[in-house]
């Protein structure tokens, strides 16, 4: 009997568990999909280029020509939705 207790008890902290991980999970991909981190990465991916193009004194309209790689950010955060979404349907 008291092995049945303890292994009921064992299931349910197993189950809290994994609950709690689920949480977490789910926080993450939250996170990882949220139109506040992509634009944090765009204006940070700005500032550096901004950075390191005056620098290197390489471009003479620094604060146009910085604007490129934060657009290919965003277009690649665009099509990586649509390329995971054929990714997906073709691994079921």
């Amino acid at each position: 009997m008291e092995n049945k207790e303890e292994e009921i008890k064992n299931l349910k902290e197993e189950i809290e568990r994994i609950k709690e991980r689920n949480k977490r999970v789910e926080l993450d991909k939250a996170w990882e999909t949220s139109l506040i981190r992509k634009i944090c990465i765009c204006i940070l991916t700005y500032i550096v280029v901004v950075i390191y193009s005056f620098m290197i004194n390489k471009f003479t309209n620094v604060w146009l020509s910085s604007l490129v790689p934060v657009i290919g950010f965003a277009l690649s955060t665009l099509s990586l939705r649509l390329v995971r979404n054929v990714w997906e349907r073709n691994k079921k």
